[in-house]
């Protein structure tokens, strides 16, 4: 009854289903051992030795502990806990099974002590290296690049609680032909990031999404106001860019990962502590208290967009196991309340969404993420006609700019 073509999908849905679930366990697992860890750190141990975990000096101690971990764990892993995120995309080349445990644990040690990347690079750098691993043995006649697509769509679906995000970044790297259509090479791919997504919903549910006030109707001025906002969280965006390399190879001048990232460790300790704990972590639930506080001033959310972004650059260049895109997203939240505050006649709604595409777009390169992650946080339909007219002039802004990367020739 069924076409070959629709055998051969249902053929690769069961191993991407059990990939799917498979990508989101490995998340949960390393998200709530983080978690643990991080409440032993910043609430058990500070209160035990009668400390403030938003002092100074815990911040700056625990970031520098935390440096000094992370670098030891890459030191002394086989493989040396992976390639380092400077210098890779979001989706690379499958990492030895040897260097996974070690990339856990530096990862794990990482999101807990408070350093400023979100858990998405080495994740997705194990998923694909297991996938691949464990894959090729049990089916050898499918090739390296299927599990990692399969294993990449099933972490993006587990990471962001939707088949969507893998559906939009897929649909432009899967090429189509006459002998097979788009959506049969994606129909195993949102399988996975399917399984993932329910998955993760089984377990917690990831809070993207801003309480602001709701978006009317699109006006004119409104288009030109979203540009605006959009190009000076581009601006701010090519500054952390540009510096990235430049940090990156003056940091690896030590040589020694123990040296290099406990040195990171302690200037990341130092901005936290000019910051405050809001601008430490992934970011996530850190926005969520930025959007919620009545507090905050001009200066304030601007301290916090530019100590964040820096965090940023400091984290990545040091070689910290993590990824850029929720810190992204956190700067991007900061920049756009800052702009609220300083000119209230453009809506939080605009001025959020609009940074959180801008940096994004300037992180990933990648105009369906960036357009996603705006549409998530700030969860009003009626701002998506906006977001994707002035997705434009920040595409001709970025053509042909470098990306968020370091120089492979640092080393």
């Amino acid at each position: 009854m069924l076409h070959p073509r629709a055998r051969t999908m249902l053929l690769l849905a069961i191993p991407a289903l059990i990939i799917g679930v498979a990508s989101s366990l490995v998340l949960i697992v390393v998200m709530k051992v983080a978690s643990v860890l991080q409440t032993l750190l910043w609430t058990a141990l500070p209160a035990k030795l009668g400390f403030s975990a938003d002092s100074s000096a815990w911040i700056i101690l625990m970031l520098t502990l935390t440096g000094i971990a992370v670098g030891l764990a890459i030191r002394f892993s086989p493989g040396h806990a992976g390639s380092d995120p400077a210098l890779e995309p979001l989706i690379g080349a499958p990492v030895s099974p040897s260097a996974l445990p070690g990339l856990i644990v530096a990862l794990i040690v990482g999101l807990a002590g408070g350093v400023s990347l979100g858990p998405e690079h080495p994740i997705m750098a194990v998923n694909i290296g297991l996938a691949v691993y464990l894959g090729s043995r049990i089916l050898p006649r499918v090739g390296a690049l299927d599990w990692t697509i399969l294993a990449s769509a099933g972490t993006i679906g587990a990471l962001f609680g939707t088949p969507v995000a893998a559906a939009l970044i897929f649909s432009q790297t899967l090429t189509s032909n006459d002998d097979a259509p788009l959506w049969d090479k994606l129909f195993a791919p949102l399988m996975a990031a399917a399984a993932g997504a329910l998955t993760t919903s089984l377990f917690f549910h990831p809070h993207f999404s801003l309480s602001l006030p709701h978006y009317g109707e699109m006006q004119i001025a409104d288009i030109f106001s979203g540009a605006i906002v959009v190009a000076i969280a581009i601006a701010l965006g090519m500054v952390a860019v540009w510096c990235l390399p430049r940090l990156h190879r003056l940091m690896h001048k030590l040589k020694h990962p123990v040296l290099i990232l406990g040195t990171g460790g302690l200037i990341l300790g130092i901005l936290g502590s000019i910051g405050g704990t809001v601008t430490l972590f992934k970011g996530l639930d850190e926005m969520q208290q930025l959007a919620f506080s009545q507090v905050f001033s001009v200066s304030d959310y601007l301290l916090f967009a530019v100590i964040k972004l820096a965090a940023l650059v400091v984290a990545a260049a040091c070689g910290f196991r993590g990824g850029r895109i929720f810190p992204a997203v956190f700067v991007g939240v900061a920049l756009g309340l800052m702009l609220h505050e300083h000119v209230d006649a453009v809506p939080a709604a605009i001025t959020v969404s609009c940074s959180i595409l801008g940096l994004v777009l300037v992180v990933t390169r990648d105009a369906w993420l960036s357009l996603f992650m705006a549409a998530v946080v700030v969860p009003d339909s009626t701002l998506f006609p906006l977001l994707c007219i002035v997705m434009l002039p920040a595409w001709l802004l970025l053509a042909g700019k470098p990306m968020m990367m370091a120089w492979r020739n640092d080393k």
